[in-house]
């Protein structure tokens, strides 16, 4: 279920009241590596994969980044090309429509999403930078959790983490990462199981 909620939102991110537990994701990367995700798996289990639970895989990113059950609250941001409308992967997708100031609730607590555009004065990496900083200065967010483009900004996004102090911060990547300031989680364990993908098939 999901809900209208309100949007505050500015370069690079600063909403009105900052959750504790920030999820970051370059939704563009997140998208691309689904699709390589599927793509393999259907091709080794012989079956179609169907489009990636979204609230499952945020689930599954806030419990790898330490989260437990109670009434937490998680702020979720998408950062995604102006021209890129939607996940083309997931469900639920329209950033406009289904993802933008909608929120949903389950055993981890109250998730509340948000899609922010890369405008073209700004590279994706810069914006990631600058968003990772945001958090590390708003004194509400405790725990941090990461899903960039590695392959293509990570030392941006590391020495971004770097500069970080009293932080929890995970990095999710698809291979181990070298650097200091965060622990790691393998980002193809949540796609695998937002995408429905079982251990005992493999």
């Amino acid at each position: 279920s999901s809900r209208d909620g309100g949007k505050s939102l500015k370069a690079p991110l600063t909403p009105a009241e900052w959750s504790p537990n920030v999820i970051l994701t370059d939704a563009d990367y997140l998208d691309r590596v689904a699709f390589d995700l599927i793509v393999n798996f259907e091709r080794m289990l012989e079956r179609r994969i169907e489009q990636g639970d979204l609230c499952r895989w945020l689930d599954c990113v806030a419990l790898d980044g330490g989260l437990r059950p109670g009434e937490n609250h998680v702020q979720a941001f998408f950062l995604h090309e102006p021209s890129k409308k939607q996940l083309d992967h997931f469900q639920p997708a329209v950033f406009a429509d289904e993802l933008d100031a909608k929120a949903f609730r389950d055993n981890l607590g109250e998730f509340t999403l948000h899609s922010f555009p890369v405008e073209s004065i700004i590279t994706k990496g810069e914006l990631f930078t600058q968003s990772i900083l945001a958090l590390g200065e708003a004194e509400a967010v405790e725990r941090i959790m990461v899903i960039g483009d590695v392959e293509t900004y990570g030392s941006q996004i590391k020495n971004a983490i770097g500069r970080l102090t009293n932080k929890n911060v995970t990095l999710f990547a698809m291979e181990p990462q070298t650097g200091q300031g965060f622990s790691q989680e393998i980002l193809g364990y949540s796609l695998m199981s937002a995408l429905g993908i079982s251990g005992d098939e493999l």
